[in-house]
């Protein structure tokens, strides 16, 4: 795999994944990706402000509400530039891109001072949100890539989290897909995004809160114990030689299922070879069980959870781990926050989650 970088027409950077450069002959330059937009340069304008009763950051970032929503596949900008019409890949074809988002959650200010100080001023919401594009077909989901399209997105993932987390200010890097219109995806083309936080985001932050005090309470650390009972239990649905999937015993969501790498790490960077090679042929499965299990391909979100750039963060407490949800509770039906979880912060399942392990067991 070859990385290239060039620009698009407003200064935002793109970065080119090509699987085979030299068998395809594939040339990416400023020439040969040159981006013929009349676009103005993006202004970061995002704000951070402390919620001091839930001690979180919340981030208002108003532009965004221009950002493009459902356009239809003809006019689809993930799609390859062709035909005279410029798209937010200036070539005719790709393997995989990464290039930062037009309409960024967070800023790009290099050097900005994460934000320490919880006071009731707003700061800048410095950072860097990039959108990742798994294939230039328009209507190829994740399920159906080749296992080395999702090699070389494995890769995109661990190279994005190792340079991101290496920008000033960066505490957390975080990859993840948002499939399908009820997901809330404002955009159809198979891509995913990767957000580099100038903090710890609230989920991972309370994890390895807990695992710190487990640690100092047993010796042990909580997500490799929880990996082994998993392991050893009932709702596990795709086991490999270096990585399990498994349907958590407390599941927030109507589907929910968690993938592990056996031996313990931290990131993306750190999978060794075995487990990327292997990540591809579990991961594939996982997808398709989930997609036969309404005989329609599930809307779903996938997160990585990750360790945070700063050891003072809790970094050699945590453990890589993905993360797939949906919000569809059965056919036609929708788990929606309402009252108690939206309201309370208290999660309300409709559905056993050995019960949804078996399932996907039956679809293998």
């Amino acid at each position: 795999m070859k990385k290239t970088s060039t620009r698009l027409a407003d200064g935002r950077e793109i970065l080119w994944y090509d699987e085979h450069p030299d068998r395809d002959g594939v040339v990416r330059n400023a020439e040969t990706t040159h981006d013929t937009r009349d676009l103005p340069r993006v202004v970061p304008a995002s704000q951070l402000r402390y919620d001091a009763l839930a001690g979180e950051w919340v981030t208002i970032a108003a532009h965004r509400q221009d950002r493009t929503y459902q356009p239809p596949a003809d006019q689809c900008p993930l799609c390859p530039s062709r035909d005279g019409r410029a798209t937010e890949v200036p070539a005719p074809t790709y393997d995989v891109v990464a290039f930062e988002n037009r309409f960024p959650s967070f800023g790009s200010e290099p050097g900005s001072p994460p934000p320490d100080v919880s006071g009731p001023d707003p700061v800048a919401a410095a950072g860097r949100c990039e959108v990742v594009c798994f294939t230039s077909d328009h209507d190829r989901s994740f399920g159906r890539l080749t296992p080395e399209r999702v090699r070389t997105v494995l890769e995109v993932w661990a190279d994005r989290t190792a340079e991101l987390g290496a920008r000033p200010g960066v505490r957390y890097v975080f990859p993840f897909e948002n499939r399908g219109a009820e997901i809330g995806v404002t955009l159809a083309h198979p891509h995913g995004q990767v957000y580099a936080y100038p903090y710890v985001p609230p989920f991972p932050q309370r994890m390895l809160a807990h695992a710190a005090e487990h640690l100092e309470r047993t010796g042990e650390n909580l997500f490799d114990a929880e990996l082994a009972a998993e392991r050893a239990g009932e709702r596990v649905v795709v086991a490999g030689e270096h990585w399990t999937a498994f349907v958590p015993r407390a599941a927030r969501w109507p589907v929910e299922v968690h993938l592990y790498p056996h031996r313990a790490t931290t990131d993306l960077p750190a999978l060794d070879e075995a487990q990327r090679a292997e990540f591809p042929v579990v991961y594939l499965e996982l997808l398709r069980r989930l997609d036969a299990l309404y005989d329609d391909e599930l809307p779903y979100v996938a997160a990585w959870q990750q360790a945070p750039v700063r050891p003072e963060d809790g970094r050699d407490l945590a453990r890589l781990h993905l993360r797939v949800h949906t919000v569809r509770r059965g056919p036609g039906k929708i788990k929606y926050l309402a009252g108690s979880e939206s309201g309370a912060g208290a999660f309300i399942s409709d559905v056993m989650p050995e019960a949804i392990a078996a399932r996907l067991r039956e679809l293998a």
